[in-house]
């Protein structure tokens, strides 16, 4: 987005076009590059524009809207579908709620950016693919690696969603760092929202009951649950029209809780030793242990996409560089657990698929670590960072299909 902005600074036709496209990107590559073109008639104009509208609420276009309620149907369609085909929810919802939600997400961004269809055949045929393959899996509530394929099958599913949002095009690493932000602004934007419908959940239902009709049941059955899987869809339309509505929030959220994780995380390692554990035998202890790793890891990235829209300052990205390698031990001794259960008890498809994904989140995080280290001493640039955090999205999806697509076949649907 900034290098295009530069190239078509004197083009308002295209400017615009671009603003329309993804008014969130638009805005921060504007305002990060705004220095090195201030000088340009046409950037005053766009920095006044974009300023003035910065405290405003945007709704967007009609057609936007138009676009969004007829996805939420679907969703809401695909929800209570179960129902009318006397579907099992067992069956149904771990198997395909992954392909109710995102999907509609995957759509949205393809219409915002204008995408042609050539450019979406891979993301449509993989999703086809996928949702055919989890629905013809053996019912077996007691098979691991139908477990593992609902696990690791949204993961798959989300990484496309992310191919989309990029503009089909993987190589450009400046939408792969816009994803990973737009995150932390869909979560702001999807927790305010849900705290709005609880309120008028609460309100509806207790009016109800005042007059002595109890509508509870169906308010769930039908209005909850077809609507609450939309959510997201709703926060993406608001977060894509109004990025400083809740833009400013995230990097308070990252600032505050990093170094609050950083010290809870050092004093959890450190009562972990005292306290006799033992993760090599104790199986439920390390599931609990690749937990905290996970949520550890979606903090680091967040903080580090977070820290990376300006000069953080020098605390806090001390701060990352301790949380990352704090990350990099409790992912070790984890590593370690796993790698004594295999080779004591044997191989498994949960003891194999958890032995890929640490790896990775290992390599991940010392690539991250690296770079931050080179950035505290001047070696590296935020731009260095920020590439190193989308890096290993490929590898992600790539095993994250290997376990939902393979694991059942190698091992043969148990």
């Amino acid at each position: 987005m900034k290098n295009q902005i530069k190239e078509h600074i004197q083009e308002a036709a295209i400017l615009e076009q671009l603003y329309r496209s993804n008014p969130s990107a638009f805005k921060r590559a504007f305002h990060e590059i705004y220095p090195e073109i201030q000088s340009e008639l046409s950037a005053q104009i766009w920095a006044e524009r974009l300023r003035s509208r910065s405290e405003e609420i945007t709704w967007g276009l009609a057609k936007d809207w138009t676009f969004v309620g007829i996805i939420a149907l679907f969703i809401a369609f695909f929800m209570q579908f179960p129902d009318w085909a006397s579907i099992s929810h067992d069956f149904y919802f771990p198997r395909n709620m992954a392909f109710i939600v995102m999907p509609g997400l995957a759509a949205f961004f393809s219409y915002k950016q204008g995408l042609a269809w050539k450019d979406l055949v891979v993301p449509i045929i993989f999703m086809l693919i996928s949702g055919l393959f989890i629905n013809f899996l053996p019912q077996n509530t007691t098979s691991d690696t139908l477990i593992l394929s609902c696990i690791h099958l949204p993961v798959f599913i989300w990484l496309l969603v992310g191919y989309v949002y990029c503009g089909a095009d993987l190589s450009r690493i400046e939408k792969r760092i816009e994803f990973l932000r737009f995150h932390g602004d869909l979560l702001v934007m999807s927790a305010v929202i849900l705290l709005a419908g609880g309120l008028f959940t609460a309100l509806t239902i207790n009016l109800f009951n005042l007059i002595g009709i109890n509508i509870e049941d169906l308010y769930f059955r039908y209005l909850v649950l077809s609507a609450l899987p939309s959510v997201p869809l709703l926060a993406t339309l608001l977060v894509q029209h109004n990025p400083m509505l809740v833009s400013k929030i995230s990097p308070v959220i990252a600032r505050i809780f990093t170094p609050l994780v950083t010290l809870m995380l050092l004093i959890f390692l450190v009562a972990f030793i005292y306290s006799g554990k033992d993760p090599y035998n104790d199986r439920d202890f390390l599931l609990i242990f690749n937990g905290i790793l996970i949520g550890v890891m979606a903090l680091l990235l967040f903080s580090v996409s977070e820290s990376t829209k300006d000069a953080a300052s020098q605390f806090q990205r001390i701060s990352l560089i301790v949380l990352a390698l704090l990350a990099i031990i409790n992912n070790g001794i984890a590593l370690s657990a796993i790698a004594f259960r295999l080779m004591e008890m044997g191989i498994t498809p949960n003891r194999l698929a958890v032995l890929g994904s640490n790896l990775l989140v290992l390599l991940n995080l010392t690539f991250v670590t690296r770079q931050l280290l080179g950035l505290l001493n001047g070696k590296k640039t935020l731009a260095d960072v920020e590439a190193s955090m989308t890096r290993f999205l490929p590898y992600y999806a790539l095993w994250a299909a290997i376990v939902s697509f393979i694991f059942p076949l190698v091992f043969s649907f148990q």
